[in-house]
């Protein structure tokens, strides 16, 4: 028995388990996906709603899990730099809408922020909260480094950029419809400002020029949340 349990905790804290799961659980999520065909069954949110019951009933320890994820995090630079290759497709199109593009994101980092302070401060959350969930909308490393400028909890930040990536890929091809919104670019600006990499990703799903447009608005909303984020 002893033996079946070192066996056991040794897979356990190989890091080939986290990613194996991590993997495993996406392409589950990938598969619902396709075979359903809509938005609400996110790759990303199935993956989470997978892996989570499994550390939990099974009580792996999240460290052993994320020796894994540590290592599937190290590619998350070098794949988000690809993005720069749908913007540089589509730079006839950046210069005709560059003024709109950068009105949107300033709009959209300004509601967002302030919209987070008034509901924080609405709820009773302390400073530090508040500081923590302020850069939710903003792609992880940028939104980690405003978090501990303004005193937060990284972990909590992380979670909520996840949680507003994962929000914004479901409901955005909803409110397309509901809306009738018909311009690639303004669906593009809208998803890459207010719903972060994941946001990007499910733009680049709906359209090139959506894509493309996510993606410096991405950068463009990183950006200007860490200008704002001085004065606050």
């Amino acid at each position: 028995m002893d033996h079946i349990l070192s066996n056991l905790q040794a897979i356990l804290s190989n890091s080939l388990f986290g990613i194996t799961l991590t993997i495993a659980g996406y392409l589950i999520g990938l598969w619902l996906n396709r075979k359903f065909k809509t938005p609400i069954l996110n790759p990303l949110l199935i993956a989470m709603v997978l892996i989570i019951p499994i550390l939990y009933f099974c009580r792996i320890p999240y460290d052993a899990y994320n020796k894994g994820g540590n290592i599937i995090t190290v590619f998350l630079v070098p794949v988000t730099t690809i993005l720069g290759y749908s913007i540089y497709l589509q730079l006839e199109t950046l210069k005709k809408y560059w003024l709109p593009i950068l009105t949107g994101c300033l709009v959209s980092c300004g509601v967002s922020i302030g919209s987070t302070i008034a509901l924080c401060k609405v709820f009773g959350l302390d400073e530090t909260l508040t500081g923590s969930l302020v850069p939710h909308t903003v792609t992880t490393p940028i939104a980690v480094g405003v978090s501990e400028k303004l005193g937060g909890i990284t972990g909590i930040t992380v979670a909520g950029v996840i949680f507003t990536g994962v929000i914004g890929a479901v409901l955005a091809p909803l409110l397309v419809k509901l809306l009738r919104i018909k311009n690639p670019v303004g669906i593009g600006v809208g998803l890459g400002s207010s719903s972060t990499a994941i946001g990007t990703a499910r733009a680049l799903e709906l359209g090139e020029i959506q894509g493309a447009m996510s993606s410096m608005a991405l950068g463009v909303a990183g950006m200007m949340t860490v200008v704002i984020s001085l004065f606050l």
